[in-house]
């Protein structure tokens, strides 16, 4: 199994100061994300974890869509350093 590497983009001190951020919160369902994506290379028909993925997909959107009203600038920062996809509003 390959492990992704963590990115640095939040320094440890930021971490510390507030793990409530957007950001941080965004930096860690991408990880998750990140880490799912791989278990489903191994395991298909995992069902209940697609699930989970599904949730944490919706979640991490809804932060996105939140960042985006709030502050334009942190937004598109944010969106090419975790390399995500813009998404389409409805």
């Amino acid at each position: 199994m390959v492990k992704n590497s963590i990115i640095p983009v939040i320094s440890q001190e930021k971490k510390e100061k507030n793990p409530g951020s957007v950001e941080f919160q965004i930096f860690k369902f991408t990880d998750r994300i990140r880490r799912l994506t791989s278990h489903f290379e191994l395991h298909r028909k995992d069902y209940l974890s697609q699930r989970g993925l599904r949730k944490i997909l919706g979640k991490r959107q809804r932060l996105l869509s939140y960042l985006s009203k709030k502050d334009r600038i942190r937004y598109k920062k944010l969106i090419n350093q975790f390399d995500i996809r813009e998404s389409q509003i409805r």
